[in-house]
């Protein structure tokens, strides 16, 4: 088989991808990703994803490499990346507070081999319960929103802000694994 690459530092991925058994390598992209831009929110969530593992595939030679990316969109149009302080995160976490938003994952399944790549998306909708102004501080003051699109984590403490998801649990915690086991199947690899 050949060697699987997440490129990708986050853990939530890591550890999704060692929930269904698969054997991998991680060799995160580093890329910048204020400095690219997509039309819409759809197609700026795949470029993220396609643009992490491009990067990654320039340092290799043969390897099936999965990328991704993952955003939350509010209202269907703003999109809610990671806060850079803990006033952003409370200022997200107030406007999802009660509302339906939705989280995007874009994928990138390159195979150095047979020079394909597969880019694409998934969409899940979370409805977040009403939360009091001292649910969020006290939530923020965790530190837990920090790193996370949106500023909250489904399969951490945040787990208790959410009413409901229609969609993939594991989109919301970052990688949409029936997808990308789906497409790794395409080109030929059994993940799972």
């Amino acid at each position: 088989m050949e060697r699987i690459v997440l490129a990708s530092a986050s853990p939530r991925r890591r550890d999704l991808l060692k929930q269904i058994g698969v054997e991998f390598t991680v060799v995160p992209s580093g890329i910048d990703e204020s400095q690219v831009e997509g039309s819409d929110y759809l197609d700026l969530v795949q470029r993220l994803a396609q643009v992490k593992a491009t990067q990654v595939a320039q340092t290799m030679d043969s390897a099936l490499i999965i990328a991704a990316d993952t955003i939350v969109v509010y209202n269907k149009e703003e999109v809610l990346g990671k806060p850079n302080s803990k006033r952003e995160a409370e200022k997200m976490l107030k406007k999802l507070s009660g509302t339906e938003h939705q989280v995007i994952t874009g994928i990138a399944i390159k195979d150095l081999n047979k020079s394909i790549e597969i880019v694409d998306y998934e969409i899940t909708d979370v409805l977040m319960r009403e939360l009091t102004q001292q649910e969020i501080t006290d939530y923020v003051a965790t530190g837990e929103p920090m790193d996370k699109a949106g500023a909250y984590a489904i399969q951490g403490r945040g787990a208790i802000l959410i009413n409901s998801i229609r969609g993939l649990f594991s989109n919301v915690v970052g990688l949409p694994l029936t997808k990308v086991v789906t497409h790794c199947k395409k080109l030929g690899y059994k993940l799972a």
